[in-house]
């Protein structure tokens, strides 16, 4: 009796089955295709997904992809996301790798009623920031214009049979026709995790006989599928989005079945894991767990006067400083080191991933008494970790944990920026597991307090109906960790740039710096005469000059889809006070008010305070929380139509 090893897991509701329907079969292009002007149902779209197909299945023991796309392109301007591609590719050890086998990139135009096809070569190799082990194929279309179709197909071929990526179903643009396949013997067995609200108009789940021997099937396929918008404030669609993620859980290969490696995937074999299963893995890696163990390599190394700090809460601060001040990271994102150098070469170079810089904070800590645990994630880039489908490949990130009091601490030393409990932005993926060499604890990793932007203006009014002043932007926390990554990473271009758009008037005398605490302000000379209105003698502005928004962010018109992600909760308090010139006084002055959510998770200060000719206009808006469910939308949108009403208020100043 063959026993099936196979587990089908579903996070929605069970799938429906539909008749017959030829998978993976590319429609031919027509012509009423190429002659197309807009999208039928709305005009405004500014692409149509005509066909896209993902095929994976395995075959002489490698896992083989093949993918199809074929775009039509109503608007080229507002589809540049489908015009230049990326493909990755992963580069392992001992002739290991995943290869780009073929790639095929054609752009179709009708020309005087005839098909006009350009083929264009890949343009570009190199390697991907998220980590050294990727070689990313890039490439772009030519002779694009409005109403150009334009398609792709490749080939990739994978020694890992158990590394099947996610795919992502719903784009931010209508899709005509969507078709999933994955083929696999059946002497291995796959989770199917499918999550999302969309369900395939076709399956077929089955045995069959294909590729010369007995697979298992599964086929999705789906048809006039309606966009799913980009949304503002969220930091990973995808994570939203109907997506189908396939993992290994279980083999049973014998010698007869290579070309399998003897001791690879040989004999019966179950991969069905927890998240304690994933910490086992981790701590018999070389990358990981042995590097821990390496504790000769860090015994001496941090001062005494930092080991003799009497606080555990103040040792541990210190050390974070320490790592911080002497090594620096490579922007590679890893859960533990990159190769088996790791800690060693750390301390060599001065320079590491930031698994290995983490790494070596948490064994640091260890050598001075502290008990510190490695806390393992997904970056914001790679998903959301789920409590029901544990994967070692979708963690790409470690902290440093600690309980102090009974409280709980978190250390980052990849940014220069980081203190306990702050920690790099990227990082901020809602949750992590705490990996002991005994046990996985899971743990929510949110921002523990808000940040603060005070926007401050101190500006005389002259008679000619021009103001000068000065003017500072000062961020705390979080903000000022984010802002301060982006201004380092090009200062010309964050203070011209940046600023000048924001603020488009003349302005001099522009410095930014790092305060005390690590908050970050950038400061600014103005003058300008573009903020007032002359009617009739009298001189009408807004009090809060060019501080006043007429539009807010949270202008979604559609119905809300994803949560609302803000990175952190925060206050953020404008504050401009108005001299009037001698001889000047205020005819109207608006009234002070305030406003807030029942719950009190939104709030509004608008504050005016009249000393003589001098005018102090302060609001305040406070959000509490970082992360808000999708219900809060019409709260938020609410909220910030009043604020946009209550700062569009003017002031008039007259002549005595």
């Amino acid at each position: 009796m063959k026993t099936k090893l196979l587990i089908f897991l579903f996070s929605c509701t069970i799938l429906p089955v539909f008749g017959q329907y030829k998978f993976l079969d590319v429609p031919k292009l027509e012509i009423s295709d190429l002659k197309a002007t807009a999208y039928s149902k709305n005009p405004s779209e500014a692409a149509e997904i005509l066909y896209k197909s993902y095929h994976y299945y395995i075959q002489d023991g490698e896992l083989k992809l093949e993918v199809v796309s074929r775009v039509k392109i109503y608007k080229k301007d507002q589809a540049e996301k489908f015009l230049n591609q990326e493909i990755y590719t992963y580069d392992g050890k001992n002739n290991k790798s995943e290869k780009l086998n073929s790639l095929k990139i054609v752009t179709y135009n009708l020309v005087n009623d005839k098909t006009e096809t350009t083929t264009v070569e890949k343009n570009s190799k190199y390697k991907s920031k998220e980590s050294k082990n990727y070689t990313v194929t890039k490439f772009a279309f030519e002779n694009v214009k409005d109403g150009s179709v334009v398609e792709y197909k490749y080939a990739v071929s994978s020694p890992f049979v158990w590394a099947v990526d996610k795919v992502t179903v719903e784009d931010n643009v209508p899709t005509r026709r969507f078709d999933y396949v994955l083929d696999f013997p059946k002497y291995l067995g796959f989770n199917i995790d499918y999550k999302g609200s969309l369900t395939p108009k076709h399956r077929d789940v089955a045995d069959k006989t294909i590729y010369g021997g007995e697979y298992y099937t599964y086929r999705f396929g789906y048809e006039n599928i309606a966009p799913f918008r980009d949304e503002k404030y969220v930091h990973n669609l995808d994570n939203y989005r109907t997506s189908i993620r396939a993992e290994l859980n279980s083999s049973n290969i014998t010698k007869t079945m290579q070309p399998y490696e003897s001791g690879d995937l040989g004999g019966f074999k179950s991969y069905a894991v927890s998240w304690k299963d994933i910490g086992k893995q981790l701590y018999e890696s070389d990358y990981f767990g042995e590097q821990l163990k390496r504790k000769s390599l860090v015994k001496d190394l941090l001062p005494a006067d930092i080991k003799n700090i009497g606080s555990p809460e103040e040792r541990a601060a210190a050390i974070l400083k320490y790592v911080q001040k002497n090594y620096t990271w490579n922007n590679y994102y890893t859960v533990g080191s990159e190769d088996s150098g790791g800690i060693k070469d750390l301390l060599e170079t001065k320079v590491g991933s930031s698994g290995e810089i983490n790494m070596l904070l948490i064994m640091l800590m260890r050598s001075a008494g502290l008990e510190a645990q490695p806390l393992v994630l997904a970056t914001i880039g790679k998903g959301l970790l789920l409590d029901y489908s544990p994967s070692i490949n979708q963690l790409n990130y470690v902290l440093a944990f600690l309980e102090i009091g009974g409280k709980p601490f978190i250390y980052d030393a990849t940014s220069k920026m980081t203190v306990p409990n702050l920690i790099r932005p990227n990082a901020l993926n809602y949750a992590g597991y705490i990996m002991t060499e005994k046990d996985a604890k899971k743990m929510d990793i949110f921002c523990p307090a808000k940040s603060t932007t005070y926007l401050t203006v101190n500006a005389k009014l002259n008679a000619d109906g021009s103001f000068a002043g000065s003017f500072s932007d000062r961020d705390t926390m979080l903000y000022a960790m984010m802002n301060n990554e982006i201004y380092n990473q090009d200062k010309t271009a964050y203070q011209k740039e940046y600023y000048k758009d924001k603020y488009p008037f003349p302005f001099s005398n522009i410095k930014t710096e790092l305060m005390d605490h690590n908050e970050l302000q950038t400061s600014f000379d103005f003058d300008s005469d573009s903020f007032v209105d002359g009617i009739g003698g009298k001189l009408v502005f807004n009090p809060l000059l060019f501080l006043y928004n007429k539009s807010h962010d949270f202008d979604q018109t559609e119905e809300r889809r994803s949560p609302i992600e803000l990175f952190t909760g925060y206050d953020k308090i404008k504050k401009v006070t108005v001299t009037l010139p001698d001889g000047y006084v205020f005819e109207n002055i608006p009234k002070s008010k305030k406003f807030r959510t029942e719950d009190n998770a939104i709030q509004y200060v608008y504050k005016v305070t009249q000393e003589g000719n001098k005018l102090t206009v302060e609001t305040t808006t406070t959000v509490e929380d970082p992360v808000y469910p999708k219900e809060y939308y019409p709260a938020f949108k609410q909220i910030f139509d009043n604020i946009t009403k209550m700062e569009g208020q003017v002031v008039t100043a007259v002549k005595k």
